[in-house]
């Protein structure tokens, strides 16, 4: 297997979207609409299309994920940050490795255009391994109800999160 992360084009689009319901299909925290999500995402003005990444193998799309902009906000200040979601990996390359590859090189390219930080809402056992620690502990909250050990975050860069606090707002699209 040649695994290639490279920039998503719109050429893309469908075969991102397809894999995207694919790997979520039987996803146990799953609305089903992720695939409809990055249509929305794409469309918007938090959208980041150098960190729209797509992973091919033999130039078949098989694996996609997108940062987007979203903010931490407490009273009237208010940092940028990136939220990390989601990931797809179509379910016969899952467990490969594919995912972490595109995390790896969406950390590093969010890093080198000057963003300070990432969240995510995903896998307390996965997201660790790339330094991701709960958002908790940073004083940085959900604007949803979720387990604190799955809401995190990750400096891209050391310190970028010291004095931060507050809630996340995410691209109005997540929640249409």
């Amino acid at each position: 297997m040649d695994i290639n992360i490279r920039e998503e084009l719109e050429k893309d689009y469908k075969a991102v979207e397809r894999l995207t319901e694919a790997a979520f299909k039987n996803a146990e925290h799953s609305d089903g609409n992720e695939h409809l999500l990055i249509g929305k995402l794409r469309k918007g003005e938090c959208f980041i299309k150098e960190l729209s990444l797509v992973a091919e193998d033999n130039d078949k799309v098989i694996g996609h994920l997108m940062l987007t902009k979203a903010k931490i906000v407490n009273g009237d200040k208010s940092v940028e940050t990136l939220a990390l979601a989601p990931v797809s990996v179509l379910p016969e390359y899952q467990g490969k490795g594919i995912g972490s590859k595109l995390i790896n090189v969406a950390l590093e390219s969010s890093r080198r255009l000057g963003y300070k930080s990432v969240i995510v809402l995903g896998h307390d056992k996965y997201y660790p391994k790339f330094g991701f620690i709960p958002a908790s502990k940073y004083g940085i909250k959900a604007p949803f109800d979720v387990p604190d050990e799955s809401f995190m975050a990750k400096e891209l860069s050391d310190g970028n999160l010291i004095g931060v606090s507050g809630i996340v707002e995410y691209a109005k699209e997540f929640f249409e």
